[in-house]
């Protein structure tokens, strides 16, 4: 890779293929961006995000290497079985789609519910992803559907990272216990539930990044 350096001009269109590096060092994908003044517009398949370009710090080209003219393509059987892996090529599609490293969003489907798509929590959270039903009616998404509520779940946490300039603890914080007390407190609140869950999804992603 080599990484380029962000250029504050106006509608610069960048090159196809590319990771967007966030201040705080968080990665995300995208395939390509534009920058008119002050802002950044981040396109991806998923669609548009707009950012600060003071948030970030760089952008690093992507070698991608195309697959040969006429290379046979597979494609899986229209119907099948929900097993665990199913469960991990769902949440490996579902970051590729909206640029999140997939060790990262595996970690947090990891913590929320073991992968398990029935999980139910207490509160009300439900799937892999323990979505809300508030959270699942505002990306119009049906919590109980296994791919859509990795969907919506792998989407929110885009939506938060790139709200907290790539501050991961915060972007977890938020997903734990809502975007209304990490601005109450300025940060990670201090509920022990949401530390708990911030230091093990962090910790998590970390061996399996190493």
């Amino acid at each position: 890779m080599r990484v380029c350096s962000l250029v504050l001009a106006s509608a610069i269109t960048a090159m196809a293929g590319e990771s967007v590096v966030l201040s705080s060092g968080f990665r995300l994908r995208v395939d390509r961006h534009e920058v008119d003044g002050e802002r950044v517009r981040l396109y991806s398949g998923a669609g548009v995000t707009e950012v600060a370009a003071s948030t970030v710090s760089a952008f690093e080209i992507e070698d991608r290497v195309e697959p040969a003219p006429g290379a046979p393509q597979t494609s899986a059987p229209a119907t099948v079985p929900v097993t665990a892996l199913d469960r991990r090529d769902r949440i490996a599609a579902a970051a590729e789609r909206h640029g999140l490293p997939e060790e990262f969003v595996r970690s947090v489907a990891f913590v929320e519910s073991g992968f398990r798509p029935d999980a139910i929590s207490p509160k009300g959270a439900i799937g892999i992803m323990q979505l809300m039903p508030a959270t699942a009616r505002a990306f119009k998404a049906d919590p109980n559907d296994p791919d859509q509520n990795v969907e919506a779940g792998v989407r929110y946490l885009r939506e938060l990272l790139v709200k907290y300039n790539g501050s991961v603890s915060q972007a977890l914080a938020a997903y734990n216990a809502g975007p209304g007390a990490v601005a109450k407190y300025g940060g990670i609140p201090p509920y022990r539930e949401t530390q708990n869950y911030v230091n093990r999804v962090l910790l998590k992603y970390k061996k399996a990044s190493d």
